[in-house]
């Protein structure tokens, strides 16, 4: 596994990269078949690594990394390793300057699936649509402001913390007043992007953020 890790830290294979077969890596690394089989089984569950049968199929790089992260990050949530205040400080450092990235770009296209989303959001009436299209709201932001290491690890704290984030809006009380707080909010970050206000799109994403914390776990 060792030698499979620097192989990608050094850059000599790349994600969609297909590796050698079982037989093949043995040999170049001098060591069992069965032991090359586990080390591939470890990184394919940690995501680094993408297995498929038949023709064309093989084992290669993934090319969604963030994958592997949300998982890990998912699991130290659920562990307790990282509490949720701290993820949520996370997510206002991270979130304000995808916000401000956006704002710079001025995607139409971008603006519109935000528009499109909270438009999706009133209509929704049950949480666990809500904190699907939720989730697409603020990772679409992260999308737009093209630096994908802030995209991925945003991706990889949404999906970390979506489970306990539906669980507490599925026992809140007064959920339809909070649903409509929520998409007045999103409204706002819109707006802000819309006019390339940076600071503006910034500060309404983590007031956004700060809300919905106090709310769901106070």
């Amino acid at each position: 596994m060792d030698y499979l890790t620097n192989e990608i830290l050094e850059g000599r294979v790349v994600p969609g990269d297909r590796l050698p077969n079982e037989r093949i890596l043995a040999a170049q690394l001098g060591a069992s078949r069965s032991a090359v089989r586990e080390a591939i089984k470890v990184l394919n569950a940690q995501g680094v690594l993408t297995s498929s049968a038949g023709p064309g199929g093989g084992t290669r790089v993934a090319a969604r990394q963030g994958a592997a992260l949300g998982r890990m990050l998912r699991l130290h949530v659920a562990l307790d390793a990282i509490s949720f205040t701290e993820v949520t400080e996370t997510r206002v450092v991270l979130e304000r300057a995808a916000a401000t990235a956006a704002a710079e770009q001025r995607n139409d296209a971008g603006l519109a699936d935000l528009t499109a989303i909270v438009a999706a959001m009133w209509a929704a009436t049950d949480a666990a649509s809500f904190n699907q299209l939720d989730t697409s709201f603020h990772v679409t932001i992260a999308r737009l402001g093209a630096n994908r290491l802030v995209r991925d690890v945003t991706v990889a704290i949404r999906e970390a913390v979506a489970r306990p984030i539906l669980l507490a809006e599925e026992r809140l009380h007064g959920w339809d007043a909070m649903r409509e707080r929520l998409n007045r909010e999103h409204e706002g970050i819109v707006e802000a992007l819309r006019l390339g206000d940076g600071e503006l799109a910034a500060q309404r994403c983590e007031d956004h953020i700060r809300s919905a914390h106090r709310s769901l776990l106070p």
